[in-house]
């Protein structure tokens, strides 16, 4: 596709959508920089039709600010904002780990625990695959789906999403001492012990959320007066 032309609408919205959010959360478009239907058709190589949608389902969760006259630009979460997020993380993975321990198949724990082994095997390798999600990634979303609820599996992905966006992560919170808690949380699921899941994934969102810290903190005002001749 050449990106021109409105009436283009072969590429699903949830493709364009998917992919400049990645750049957001990458950091390829930084906080409060402008997107332009114009630029971001070009660089898909999609029409402005999904382009516009796709700005719009983004403003929905978060990523995106729309203002009249102004356009599109990135958003610039507050720390109150950002604050909430490991908030609600703390309140949504330990009740999705809890439901999980009552509604997990058998598929799932089978994954869970391929996940634990392939998380330890990599910590102590300290390789991986390029470009491919972590473990720990797989390892959530597969608790997610395990709590039998797509509404919460939903939040929680997004939830995720913007965390990773809004926060860079000091240490190897992911490391040895991360895969033994995960492991706990799938011992207890694997038990059905939907309050010993529900305790070690309360204790590990408490211990990894002191290592967060904020990827572009909030721009502070310039003094009155400052740069004044």
């Amino acid at each position: 596709m050449n990106g021109k032309g409105d009436g283009d609408v072969r590429v699903p919205v949830r493709s364009v959508c998917r992919a400049i959010r990645d750049d957001i959360v990458a950091g390829f478009h930084p906080p409060g920089s402008r997107l332009t239907e114009e630029s971001l058709a070009r660089r898909h190589g999609v029409s402005r039709v999904p382009v516009r949608e796709a700005l719009r389902t983004l403003e929905s969760e978060g990523f995106v600010t729309v203002r009249r006259h102004a356009g599109a630009s990135v958003a610039e979460p507050s720390e109150h904002e950002a604050a909430d997020l490991l908030e609600m993380r703390a309140l949504l993975e330990p009740l999705a780990a809890e439901r999980a321990a009552r509604r997990r198949t058998e598929a799932h724990l089978r994954v869970l625990r391929g996940l634990v082994a392939l998380g330890r095997e990599r910590t102590t390798a300290r390789d991986g695959v390029p470009g491919a999600a972590p473990p720990e990634e797989w390892f959530h979303d597969t608790l997610a789906r395990a709590s039998g609820s797509p509404s919460l599996a939903r939040v929680l992905t997004g939830l995720r999403r913007k965390i990773a966006w809004v926060f860079t992560v000091d240490g190897p919170t992911a490391a040895a001492h991360s895969w033994e808690e995960y492991g706990a949380i799938v011992d207890a699921v694997a038990r059905r012990d939907a309050e010993r899941a529900r305790r070690a994934a309360a204790g590990h969102v408490e211990r990894t959320a002191g290592a967060h810290r904020l990827r572009h903190p909030p721009r502070t005002a310039a003094p009155r007066g400052a740069g004044a001749r």
